[in-house]
Parts: structure tokens; C-alpha cells; sequence
């Protein structure tokens, strides 16, 4: 365990631990600090609190000390001087008819570096562009390349929810969204409506996901044969939020559909399949004295324990079961290690 601080440089930055020192800064405050860039301006998000060593990445660096107001004047100096570089950096990329876009840029604290960002599509070759800054500033100069999601978090904007991106204004990571979470949340799949204005999928989309899947799994599937408090009948929706299942109920010619809270439906088990005729009269022919002992007996494979298990959960024979993994798999892009089935 370390005594730390958590300190951001930026709006919605990513968040880093840095050792106190001698000094206890609160969260608000402004800190002066030692980073791979250099000396930075930060704030401090997260007073001083124990954290494990795995959390840490070492070296942890010491707070040079708790920044004063002419800190926070010349941080906001160099804001200003941004606009001025991007401006003539953005006259540079012109002059060598570079296929690039400046999205920001930043100045670090004691001057001694100024970092441009800009999204391509493919590499650039920027080596005469960093001549001609470097003689303009008389500094360092360096140019990074970053993506779309990034942009969005620099530039900042409104979500189709009306509220400023997420991304912009506390998410520090980005999370891996996939088409799979908006299947699983029954959301339309129209990329227009489940896009940020970065053109990527919504972050907001791995919000929920956790609890969709916890949930999901307590839930009978779609078809399914259940029993209510007004008898036995079909699933035909589910309400992953409010945890209730509607269910088909046939009542005499017609059927009529009824939601039903997730404590009041059961499962019903599939009926044990019958032994074949043939089986049946082998094991009556088995003498009982030559059976191997219960040491020589084969254990079952994973594969085999696994789906009688599943088949078990779902009530469903192990045919439907196998079926109905290959199917899962199939929409995954990803081959299930299950034995063919005897039929095939």
C-alpha cells in the first residue's frame, strides 16, 4: 500500500498517481508535478488515499510542490498561446500539402515542449513540417496521430441524448463497444442511431451491459415453455430492466399475452428421452458380475458434462442444447469445442 494523490491534466483526462511528498493537497487543488513530458500543471481530482502497489506504475513521482497563482497564470498564458500555434500550424500544413487535420494542441507547462494532434487516414510524412515549427518556436516539437473517438473527446459535442458526450466530460478510458451489447439491449441496429458523433458505436452502450447479461441469464429464452399462476404458456418477450417475462397463454380457441414478474414463471423441464427398445433388451442381457468397477468406469469429457449441464438449465434435450450453442457460436464468430452429435 502507497499514500497517493489522483491528478488530471486535462478536462476528462485519464487519471495518475503521484506521491504526495511532504505536501496534502485536497481534491481542487492545483499541483505542480514531474511527468515523462515533462513539468506539468494538473488538478488534484482525489485527496491523499491508499492504494495497492498493482495500481501503481513505478517510478511514482513526487509533487514538486502545490502550484500558486502566478502557476495559474502562466498555465493559462500558454492556453492562450495555443490558439495562436494551432493557427500557424495549421498555415504549415497548407504550405506542404499535407493530407492531415489539426484537431489540438498543447503546451507543457515549462515550455520546454509543444505537442500537435491530428487524425489521418493513412501515415503522413510530417519530417519537413516539424523543421518549420521547430525554427517558429524555437522549441521542441512533437506531432501525434490520433483516432476518431479521441477527437470527439478533444473537441467536445452534443450526444443524440442532448447532453455533452460522455467522453469529454468524465470518461478517462475508452471501453471496447461491440454490435453485440446493442443486440443484447434489443436496441435497432441502424448504425445511425446507435453512433456517437465520432462515428463509432456509443460508449454509453457498455453502461448497462453488465447487468443485461447478469439478467439475461436468470431468464427463461424466447419460446420457451414456462408455468404461471394462470398455467403453462410460451415466452414471447422479456423486459431485461424491469425483470418481467410476457408470456402466451392459450385460453380456449385464441390465447391472450400477460406479463409476469421473473419470481412468478418456472421452468419446465424436458421430459428424460426414452431408451431405446434395442438398449433396453442389451441391458437386461448384461451380466451384472462382469461390470467393471466404479474405477474402470470412463470419466465423462468436459465437452459431454457441460452440455448436459446446459441442457439441464434450459430443459431441452442435449440435441437442442448442441443446436443451440452452434447457434450462439455462429453469431459470435466463434467454433464451440463440442463433439459432433451421433445423428450427423
Amino acid at each position: 500500500m502507497a499514500s497517493v494523490i489522483g491528478v488530471r491534466f486535462r478536462n476528462a483526462g485519464k487519471l495518475y498517481y503521484f506521491d504526495p511528498g511532504p505536501f496534502w493537497p485536497t481534491a481542487g487543488d492545483a499541483v505542480i508535478v514531474e511527468t515523462v513530458r515533462g513539468i506539468e500543471y494538473g488538478e488534484v481530482v482525489t485527496g491523499v488515499k491508499e492504494v495497492s502497489d498493482e495500481l501503481i506504475t513505478p517510478p511514482l513521482k513526487k509533487v514538486i510542490r502545490i502550484a500558486t497563482a502566478e502557476d495559474a497564470q502562466h498555465d493559462a498564458d500558454n492556453r492562450a498561446r495555443e490558439k495562436d500555434a494551432m493557427a500557424l500550424c495549421q498555415a504549415k500544413v497548407l504550405d506542404h500539402k499535407l493530407q492531415m487535420k489539426l484537431v489540438g494542441c498543447e503546451y507543457t507547462f515549462d515550455n520546454s515542449k509543444i505537442l500537435f494532434y491530428f487524425i489521418s487516414d493513412k501515415r503522413v510524412d510530417f519530417r519537413g513540417l516539424v523543421k518549420d515549427l521547430a525554427a517558429a518556436f524555437h522549441t521542441r516539437i512533437e506531432l501525434r496521430q490520433i483516432g476518431v473517438r479521441d477527437e470527439a473527446k478533444m473537441m467536445g459535442g452534443l450526444g443524440m441524448c442532448g447532453r455533452p458526450v460522455c467522453c469529454a466530460q468524465f470518461l478517462g478510458d475508452f471501453q471496447p463497444v461491440s454490435i453485440k451489447m446493442a443486440k443484447e439491449q434489443n436496441l435497432s441496429l441502424n448504425p445511425t442511431k446507435i453512433s456517437g458523433i465520432c462515428g463509432r458505436l456509443m460508449c454509453c452502450l457498455k453502461y448497462e451491459e453488465d447487468h443485461y447479461e447478469a439478467t439475461r441469464k436468470r431468464m427463461p429464452r424466447m419460446g420457451r415453455e414456462v408455468l404461471t399462476p394462470d398455467g403453462a404458456g410460451t415466452v414471447v418477450d422479456l423486459n431485461i430492466l424491469k425483470e418481467t417475462v410476457r408470456v402466451r397463454i392459450p385460453k380456449g380457441d385464441g390465447a391472450e399475452q400477460k406479463d409476469y414478474p421473473l419470481s412468478d414463471i418456472q421452468r419446465v423441464q424436458a421430459p428424460a428421452r426414452p431408451i431405446r427398445k434395442e438398449r433396453a433388451e442389451d441391458a437386461q442381457a448384461v451380466d451384472p458380475d462382469a461390470l467393471p468397477a466404479e474405477d474402470d468406469l470412463p470419466d465423462v469429457s468436459p465437452e459431454e458434462d457441460y452440455l448436459a449441464e446446459f441442457a439441464g438449465e434450459e430443459g431441452i434435450s442435449e440435441d437442442e442444447a448442441l443446436a443451440e450453442i452452434r447457434e450462439i457460436a455462429e453469431e459470435d464468430d466463434v467454433l464451440p469445442d463440442i463433439p459432433d452429435s451421433e445423428e450427423e
